[in-house]
């Protein structure tokens, strides 16, 4: 079974158990049997009527670059209630397991003759279950409201190999997965690349999935972007999200009449007084099937006769998937994208609860291995659901000295 067919299986069956949970509610609270039946049937169809329009005619219809009515009033709360209903769904099965052992030994103390449970003991074990199931609820409100829209700004030294002197503290401004849509509309966006100037880079890196799947997005996030400025200029390769829409060639167009270039398994000298270093691009690459994308027999294959042994080189690459293999090309400093920090994490509970963890070991932050170093930025706009809880967007800027 894949994990998007566990995904739905989970939400299916929760779906059920919190109708079964709302039928025995309205039992308790409706006296009438007539009246009780017609809440349940209202509710029912105003719930199946968002399923529809969120699961079957909202696929049809163009994606807005702008938050519409719809997508506020009809989009976003059912979002919030499938992902934090099932997340509550497992918090509830979780807590069965132990309510079913303190019951049996309940109920073997009664037949041995000893104590009973205090009544204040039960209730405040009551009270903690309802808290932890009402706590995917809030952190999903939380995260739908603030979580996806509190910008994080982090910043960076980046020790590189064979960096020249004139280079030093030269600093790139890094942004990933735009994603425009209602949830990360054109006017947020030029927001973002107005505080990417303003934190004057000397060079801004693009890393990806600027479009989710309606190729229509293509031109409007490219406008939006369009306002980037450095004065080395401003670069980026594309995503599995921009294959997936097939903008490749479209948006690499667009892109380039706005000056900003896209690096499509090419290399681009960055240079001054003299000196360079050199900055990479490579299209999304994976070793195994993601999605529509097939997988590549020898990942960064295209650019392996590229690579400056003798110079500092930087990869920009969607998947931090082709890490591992930049580090044994000398690839000083890989960026990339892709995870959105697992934009559901829960990493401060465990570090291994985050959904990209499924696909890539690489999901936030730094990583590194003889030869190279990685940085995985969270980057800005959500997929799937407008929710990020313990990974918020994230402006990524690296100083570079000479390591």
């Amino acid at each position: 079974m894949s994990f998007f067919t566990t995904i739905l299986a989970i939400l299916g069956v929760s779906q059920l158990y919190w109708g079964w949970r709302g039928y025995t509610l309205a039992a308790r609270l409706i006296a009438s049997r007539g009246w009780r039946w017609a809440a349940i049937g209202a509710a029912l169809a105003v719930y199946l009527a968002l399923f529809a329009w969120n699961f079957g005619w909202a696929w049809r219809r163009p994606t807005a670059a702008r938050l519409t009515w719809s997508d506020a009033l009809l989009v976003a709360p059912f979002l919030w209630w499938a992902v934090s209903s099932m997340l509550a769904f497992l918090v509830v099965l979780l807590l069965a397991i132990p309510r079913r052992v303190a019951r049996a030994a309940r109920r073997r103390g009664a037949s041995a003759g000893g104590a009973i449970a205090s009544p204040a003991r039960r209730r405040f074990l009551e009270r903690t279950a309802t808290l932890a199931v009402s706590a995917p609820f809030i952190a999903g409100a939380y995260g739908l409201l603030y979580g996806r829209l509190n910008l994080e700004i982090t910043e960076h030294s980046v020790p590189l190999a064979r960096l020249p002197k004139v280079f030093e503290g030269f600093r790139i401004a890094q942004l990933s997965d735009i994603h425009i849509g209602p949830f990360m509309p054109a006017e947020q966006i030029r927001k973002y690349a107005e505080i990417a100037n303003g934190l004057r880079p000397d060079l801004i890196a693009l890393t990806g999935d600027f479009v989710t799947f309606d190729p229509r997005t293509a031109r409007p996030v490219v406008e939006a972007l369009s306002r980037l400025r450095a004065p080395f200029g401003v670069f980026g390769c594309l995503g599995n999200h921009d294959a997936w829409a097939g903008v490749e060639d479209f948006i690499s167009e667009l892109f380039r009449l706005a000056g900003v270039r896209m690096l499509r398994g090419e290399a681009v000298p960055i240079a001054t007084g003299g000196e360079w270093w050199q900055l990479i691009g490579v299209d999304f690459q994976s070793h195994s099937r993601f999605g529509p994308s097939p997988p590549v027999a020898r990942l960064l294959g295209n650019i392996e006769g590229l690579v400056e042994p003798d110079r500092a080189n930087i990869l920009l690459s969607h998947h931090p998937g082709t890490f591992d293999r930049a580090a044994e090309l000398g690839i000083g400093l890989s960026l990339a994208g892709h995870t959105h920090g697992g934009q559901l994490a829960l990493e401060f509970i465990s570090p291994q609860i985050a959904p990209s963890r499924l696909s890539t070991p690489y999901v936030a932050g730094w990583f590194r291995k003889p030869g190279g170093r990685l940085y995985v930025n969270r980057g800005i706009g959500t997929i799937g659901v407008p929710i990020r809880v313990g990974a918020p967007p994230e402006i990524t800027v690296y100083r570079l000295t000479r390591g």
